[in-house]
């Protein structure tokens, strides 16, 4: 989920005196300025907005597989089967970035078993209590808002209740945790849930769909606390970024191209001349089979 900053538009003053209001934006958004200011100027920035390349196949994917795991608590437990989940991923199916319809085919055959595979660890009982729940968190500088795609209630060892964070993901490679540890939007995810619930949340998992691995990881006050000062720190930078593009626009320099294998899969490369002679595009499909410019 994205929102757009709330500081006041270029020509609009403020009382002496008055707070500064709070820069209002979602993990992602966060994420996309620190990959590359350029992508973020024009993902967020530009307007009009540049055309954005199509959608590629592994977002095809990944979109159907949630949308999946997200019906299938409406599903009543006497109708759960494997027909049942197969026609979930078939209902959200479509045939986009994909090589050709053979292609798309087999993916979503591989994606099926997949999912079915993933609900067999799935007991009726442990129903989650929020389903691509959105929350939102507010520091003295920041609005945080996104959404997250589980959050469970789970009994813990000492006869207590704990609050976990889940999150999926459908890349061929398995999380790690490492990957969930270093995690901003996670992170951000466990302290809006604690303000929001009242509890403590310092559980965070990333379940892996393909594999049925997870990785999980408990965070400590100290950690979150450290996750609170980088968000801080980064919407303090971006809040310099954005003024400094309503004073200038695209004459701004706080938008540099940040080159790198990344520029092949950039949905923006086709507007940025430094990222598109950098790498070839990747093909659409790239990343579930490789293609000819050598992808995974």
């Amino acid at each position: 989920m994205t929102q757009q900053s709330t500081d006041q538009p270029a020509g609009q003053g403020t009382f002496a005196g008055m707070p500064q209001r709070l820069y209002a934006a979602s993990p992602s958004r966060l994420l996309a300025y620190l990959d590359c200011p350029r992508r973020y100027r024009l993902q967020y920035l530009d307007r009009p907005k540049p055309k954005a390349a199509p959608q590629r196949a592994h977002t095809s994917l990944g979109i159907a597989v949630h949308n999946a795991l997200r019906d299938w608590w409406d599903v009543p437990v006497e109708q759960w089967s494997v027909d049942r989940a197969h026609a979930l991923v078939a209902a959200s199916w479509v045939d986009v970035g994909f090589r050709d319809a053979a292609m798309s085919r087999r993916w979503l055959r591989t994606a099926q078993q997949e999912v079915t595979d993933y609900l067999r660890g799935i007991a009726p009982g442990n129903r989650p209590v929020g389903i691509e729940r959105t929350v939102s968190v507010r520091t003295g500088t920041v609005a945080l808002t996104g959404r997250i795609d589980r959050l469970d209630d789970r009994p813990t060892s000492d006869g207590g209740r704990a609050l976990v964070v889940v999150d999926y993901k459908t890349s061929r490679r398995p999380s790690t945790v490492d990957e969930l540890r270093t995690s901003l939007p996670m992170a951000m995810y466990a302290v809006a849930v604690a303000g929001m619930f009242k509890r403590p949340c310092v559980d965070v998992e990333l379940h892996h769909v393909p594999t049925g691995t997870v990785a999980r990881h408990r965070h400590t006050a100290e950690s979150l606390d450290r996750k609170v000062g980088e968000v801080e720190s980064i919407a303090v930078d971006l809040r310099r970024a954005d003024a400094d593009y309503r004073e200038r626009g695209v004459e701004s320099d706080q938008f540099p191209p940040q080159v790198s294998a990344l520029c092949g899969w950039c949905d923006f490369r086709a507007h940025c001349p430094e990222g598109s002679s950098h790498v070839p595009e990747r093909a659409p499909w790239a990343a579930l089979e490789p293609d000819d410019s050598g992808g995974t």
